[in-house]
């Protein structure tokens, strides 16, 4: 079997564990859906309960795509980012967005304790967390963005973007010293991450930005693939590093940012998929890992999400718990078997 029909029969089974663990998490939850429902919902035929078809049009079946979209998205983020500064560390929070969509968090619900009016009344809302955490990514984004015109090494960024998450998390700590317990306990609420809070109208705004920003990696494959052997190969490929840097940062900042902004900041996925893709696809061509780590990574957050709803329990539990708690021991299985760390 050549490579390609290996790729593709990869591809075709990756697709095909997605519609599976789809109508799987679809399916689970503290009241189950028998499969020929779920089904029945979604062709709009007639469900045999109505409170069947709410749970899955207004909860279970946005819930589901959410995972799908912050799967794909973080684990697209992290590959970008490994390969951009070359570390197999790296991970879609490294440039501090994260840590200024949580600023900006911090600074509506524990700003309510010391600002009231206007704040105590939009921490109520889905849609004023997105757009503060939104304005801090955006800050943070532009701060980087500058400092990356600044700089001609590639790691000078990458500990800019770890200061700005230092620095961030310092004035997060000032304001929780002067913060209720409410505010605090609200703040470390949305600090674990939920996947189950957005309505049809939030998740459209979430797919056209994460859109726009899936379809700005088509741009940068090439530059991707040159950057691997270094920043002197890939100018005399002809690439314009200044302008492919500023791309793959933006990119990376468009997608984490808005996942940050509608679902709180989720770990491992964007530090762990890239490496368990190329595990499994063995090569470093991003032609084909852009593709796979979204595939991998919206299966793995979809297993996740249906491990923290408890399935026939009314508890779920915090999405970044699973995430880390099943994920990281994976990962460091797959590193010790291979023995080699996939940069």
């Amino acid at each position: 079997m050549n490579l390609s029909k290996t790729y593709t029969a990869h591809f075709l089974l990756l697709s095909i564990l997605l519609i599976v663990f789809l109508l799987l998490n679809i399916s689970l939850g503290s009241v189950s859906i028998p499969l020929k429902e779920i089904f029945n919902s979604l062709l709009g035929n007639t469900v045999a309960k109505d409170s069947w078809e709410t749970i899955i049009i207004n909860y279970r079946l946005p819930k589901s795509i959410t995972a799908i979209l912050v799967g794909s998205g973080l684990s697209i983020s992290g590959l970008l980012m490994q390969t951009l500064f070359r570390n197999p560390l790296a991970g879609p929070f490294v440039l501090g967005i994260s840590s200024g969509a949580s600023l900006g968090v911090a600074l509506l619900i524990l700003g309510s304790g010391v600002f009231g009016g206007f704040f105590l009344v939009a921490i109520y809302s889905n849609w004023a967390l997105a757009i503060a955490a939104s304005a801090g990514s955006f800050l943070v984004l532009s701060a980087v963005i500058i400092a990356a015109n600044k700089v001609r090494n590639t790691m000078s960024i990458l500990i800019i973007g770890l200061m700005f998450g230092s620095l961030t998390s310092a004035v997060i700590s000032v304001l929780a010293f002067f913060s209720e317990a409410e505010q605090i306990q609200q703040y470390l609420f949305w600090s674990f991450g939920s996947l189950g809070n957005l309505t049809w109208a939030e998740l459209s705004v979430f797919g056209v930005i994460y859109l726009v920003g899936i379809l700005g990696t088509f741009s940068v494959i090439k530059p991707l693939n040159s950057f691997l052997l270094g920043e002197n190969y890939a100018k005399s490929l002809g690439i314009n590093i200044k302008k492919s840097r500023n791309i793959i940062l933006l990119i990376t900042s468009i997608l984490t940012g808005v996942i940050t902004a509608f679902s709180g900041p989720i770990a491992f996925v964007g530090l762990a998929v890239p490496h368990i893709s190329k595990m499994i696809f063995s090569t470093s061509n991003h032609k084909i890992l852009l593709p796979a780590v979204a595939l991998i990574g919206a299966i793995i957050l979809l297993i996740c999400d249906s491990i923290a709803q408890l399935p026939t329990s009314e508890f779920t539990l915090p999405i970044n718990a699973i995430t880390s708690l099943f994920g990281a021991p994976v990962v460091i299985w797959l590193l010790v078997r291979k023995k080699k760390i996939y940069v």
